[in-house]
């Protein structure tokens, strides 16, 4: 009877096993014995990430402020190569160097109609040991000319377009002026561009309280925000033109190798510009006369806000060392067991403005703790069908030099071998928020589901499906997030590490972090490991969080027998683009008789096709793998899928800027950051360019076929091991 029983139990648990492994949902590019193992694999991979480990990394990497070519610098990268090399991964340091001036002299005060010197000096606070570090740099603007302009003062509320539209609008001239932004509204380097075009001699750029201070919450040290003299430090070179050293667009900066004058440079700004504290700005805008701002552009200051000119007067005078500085990149490599000519990477930033403990060292504590947590799984014998390379990036604070010297070096490898590049950079508390190629939705959304999120115990992607649910208030575009089976993911635009992979060599990318509500201390010396500890991430758990999403990602990448990518989603996308871009024609046909002559019906029935080939990729995919997989050997198959971004590639760029080669995406030129899709259709009609319009709508009607194409290709290659 004992034994019938234990039979039974065994036959039961049996069953039950086999069933699990039959109910279990499919992991996108493996079959069902390959799921379940993957699954095994998956759970001890991401048992190995622990907080304490992230704690310590922060702790070490933002004990001393390290900038680009400090020996501070020097020593976390050679901290991070020692780890990668502990763990046993086959790791080296790869130099460049690059254009990185700093300040010799900066001096601002306000002549009329009082006396103000500005303090241009962050003060230490007793409550945080770091703040009194020596060797931080001093508060400015990197790629700021040389300059001692003196003249009247305007404000300009955030320093975008728009403003100066309205400033036109109020009979304000900035020309031959020093004008004064706001941080926040667009990124920094586009603030002194603008002021340029429209005759300014210089600008300031301060942190308004209501955006960046006091206003949200109590200032650091009682609160996480910016106290009164806390300065953003931060590059103003223009990105939206070519990221990278500025003397090298296009190839490789590297010690002895060829560089243009700095008269040739394309990227750097045309009028002196200095960030500034609130502290310091209210007296300068105390002081202004003129008409009053408009309530949108009022600030939390404790002043009535004017726009200028009137009496005040202010003297900037600025002054730089051009250095060419060395940069360390920390490479680690491990090695694919089946297609070692096959490449994911994955990188993050190890150089800071200051100590730098939210900015960037908070995200490169994750990959390290990625690094060990694969390197953990190597030792235990596993091993990737595909070379998996982790990048600790230098010089990203100064214009994204690292990656994109490294990137452009390696441009042709990359372009043969690269399958995706995954990319982080600050980490807080939070929900996770995701970025990148729509043709990669479907599979960062199936990563997020499996992932649980460390305070709640619910899945990653219920968190991200509840924010976005409590936080949109229309009420159909919450029925479409509750219906849509995947998160919709950003796109992305400039601003991290990606931007080289994406935009220049249209690689397949993604960029992810948790992050949460509130302010910080961005770029200033107060992002410091007490800070963190306190306002980031306490417990240390949501960095572990992000390590445990980039391990499961990468291994998911490397080991799939086809690569996941998955092109319906993008084909939807898309869609949505055009109903954008078909209305924005609409509202310029109002008033610009050119814009109804703009025909997107050539892109409409592009995108039409291009879903069609998706879906068919799809059915026969799914036939594959109900047969139990792929039969014979796939490197043609994953060739053309990985090459299905790629076709997404303008040979000769976009207008204007020919770095920047993604037909569907790129930063916008007066955005700096900020994502715009189709750009060279989008900006055309938005600048009121209806030739370049006209012409950029062929130019994108003939990628989306191109696209098509590769698609059909892959399905093609697809059938031929069915």
């Amino acid at each position: 009877m004992q034994k019938r029983l234990v039979f039974t139990l065994a036959l039961l648990a049996a069953g039950a096993a086999l069933w699990a492994q039959e109910s279990a949902p499919l992991i996108r590019g493996f079959t069902a014995a390959e799921s379940q193992a993957q699954r095994d694999f998956e759970e001890k991979l991401k048992a190995i990430p622990q907080p304490g480990a992230i704690r310590e990394y922060i702790r070490v990497m933002s004990e001393e402020p390290h900038h680009t070519g400090s020996q501070a610098s020097r020593d976390v990268a050679n901290y991070v190569l020692g780890k990668f090399r502990e763990w046993g991964l086959d790791a080296k340091i790869e130099e460049f160097d690059g254009l990185m001036p700093v300040p010799r002299e900066r001096h601002l005060e306000l002549l009329e109609p009082e006396s103000y010197v500005a303090t241009l000096k962050e003060p230490a606070i007793s409550e945080d040991k770091d703040s009194s570090d020596p060797g931080q740099l001093p508060t400015y603007n990197a790629y700021s000319p040389d300059g001692d302009v003196t003249g009247q003062l305007v404000y300009v509320n955030y320093g975008m377009p728009d403003d100066y539209k309205k400033l036109a609008e109020l009979g304000v001239d900035v020309k031959g002026k020093i004008v004064i932004a706001r941080y926040m509204g667009g990124w920094r380097g586009i603030k002194p561009k603008v002021a340029a075009e429209h005759g300014a001699i210089g600008c300031l750029i301060y942190s308004d309280p209501k955006d960046d201070g006091y206003f949200g919450d109590d200032v650091y040290p009682k609160g996480q925000n910016r106290p009164e003299f806390g300065v953003q430090r931060g590059s103003t070179m223009d990105m939206p033109v070519y990221p990278g050293d500025p003397l090298t667009p296009g190839w490789g900066a590297e010690p002895g190798g060829r560089k243009l004058s700095m008269a040739e440079a394309k990227t750097l700004p045309k009028i002196p510009v200095l960030p500034i504290s609130y502290g310091d700005a209210l007296p300068l805008l105390r002081n202004i006369g003129g008409p009053v701002a408009p309530e949108s552009w009022r600030g939390a200051l404790p002043i009535t806000y004017h726009v200028g000119p009137g009496t005040s007067k202010v003297r900037l005078k600025l002054a730089f060392d051009w250095n060419v500085t060395a940069g360390q990149n920390v490479i680690a490599r491990i090695p694919g067991s089946a297609y070692p000519d096959e490449w994911v990477l994955y990188g993050n930033h190890h150089d800071a403005w200051v100590n730098g403990a939210t900015d960037p060292v908070s995200g490169n504590a994750a990959l390290m703790e990625t690094a060990r947590a694969l390197a953990g799984m190597v030792k235990q014998g596993w091993r990737p069908k595909r070379t998996i390379i982790l990048a600790s990036w230098d010089a990203e604070e100064w214009g994204l030099i690292g990656s994109t010297e490294w990137a452009e070096k390696h441009a042709e490898e990359l372009r043969e071998k690269a399958v995706i590049y995954f990319n982080t950079d600050s980490n807080r508390q939070g929900v996770l928020r995701i970025e990148g190629s729509h043709s990669l939705e479907r599979f960062v959304n199936d990563v997020a589901r499996d992932l649980a999120d460390p305070r709640t115990g619910k899945s990653v992607w219920e968190m991200m499906k509840e924010e976005r649910l409590k936080e949109e208030k229309d009420e159909e575009k919450k029925k479409s997030i509750a219906a849509r089976a995947d998160l919709r993911i950003g796109a992305l635009g400039s601003g991290s590490d990606y931007t080289v992979f994406l935009d220049h060599l249209t690689v397949a990318s993604i960029n992810l972090s948790f992050r949460g509500d509130g302010g910080g201390v961005y770029h200033s010396i107060y992002d410091s490991f007490d800070w963190y500890r306190r306002f980031g991430d306490p417990e240390f758990i949501y960095g572990r969080a992000l390590a445990q999403y980039n391990a499961v990602a990468l291994a998911r990448m490397a080991g799939a027998a086809v690569l996941p990518f998955e092109f319906t989603n993008l084909s939807d996308t898309l869609t949505m683009y055009l109903e954008e871009i078909e209305k924005l024609q609409k509202e310029k046909a109002k008033t610009a008789a050119q814009a109804s002559g703009l025909d997107l019906e050539p892109l409409k029935a592009g995108v039409k096709k291009l879903g069609a080939a998706a879906q068919d990729y799809e059915q026969t995919l799914a036939r594959v793998f109900q047969k139990g997989g792929p039969s014979g050997d796939t490197r043609r198959l994953n060739a053309a899928l990985r090459k299905v971004e790629q076709s997404a590639r303008l040979p000769e760029g976009l207008p204007d800027r020919e770095w920047f080669r993604h037909a569907l995406y790129a930063p916008g030129f007066y955005t700096g950051y900020g994502v715009k899709t189709i750009p060279g259709v989008r900006e055309a009609i938005e600048q009121e360019r209806w030739e370049t319009a006209a012409r950029q709508i062929d130019v994108v009607r003939h990628v989306i076929d191109t696209l098509t194409a590769q698609i059909r290709t892959a399905e093609t290659e697809l059938k031929a091991v069915e």
